[in-house]
C-alpha cells in the first residue's frame, strides 16, 4: 500500500491542524494506521494509531487528550486531528501501515509509510 500525507503547515501555538494520510493503490482496511513524528536532531516518535477497522486508537502520553485520529476506510484515509498545538509538537509528521496491533507503537513493524508532512508551531 502507498501512504501519502498531507495536511501540515505554520500554526501558532494553541492553534489546530488536521493531518491526512491517504493510501493509494491497494485498499488500506486491512492494515492498522500509525502516526510518527521526527523533531530535528531527535528519533521518529510514536504519535498515534487506529486499527483497521476504527474500533481501537491508541496515543503517545505527550499528545493524549489534544489529538484525535480517526479513519474512514470507504476513503481510504486516516485524519489526525491535533487540538492545542505547543512548540514541541513542531515535526515532520509520518503515517505508516502496520498489521500486528501488539507492537503498534515500535516503529520497525511498520511495513510502509508516507513521505512525512510538516507542522510547525510557532510560540
Amino acid at each position: 500500500v502507498q501512504l501519502q500525507a498531507s495536511g501540515g503547515g505554520l500554526v501558532q501555538a494553541g492553534g489546530s491542524l488536521r493531518l491526512s494520510c491517504a493510501a493509494l493503490g491497494r485498499t488500506f482496511g486491512d492494515y492498522n494506521i500509525g502516526w510518527f513524528r521526527q523533531a530535528p536532531g531527535k528519533e521518529r516518535e510514536f504519535v498515534a494509531a487506529i486499527t483497521w477497522n476504527g474500533g481501537t486508537t491508541r496515543y503517545a502520553v505527550s499528545v493524549k487528550g489534544r489529538f484525535t485520529i480517526s479513519r474512514d476506510n470507504a476513503k481510504n484515509a486516516v485524519y489526525l486531528r491535533m487540538n492545542s498545538l505547543k512548540a514541541e509538537d513542531t515535526a515532520v509528521y509520518y503515517c505508516a501501515a502496520n498489521t500486528d496491533w501488539r507492537y503498534v507503537e515500535l516503529k520497525g513493524r511498520y511495513g510502509y509509510w508516507g513521505q512525512g508532512t510538516l507542522v510547525t508551531v510557532s510560540s
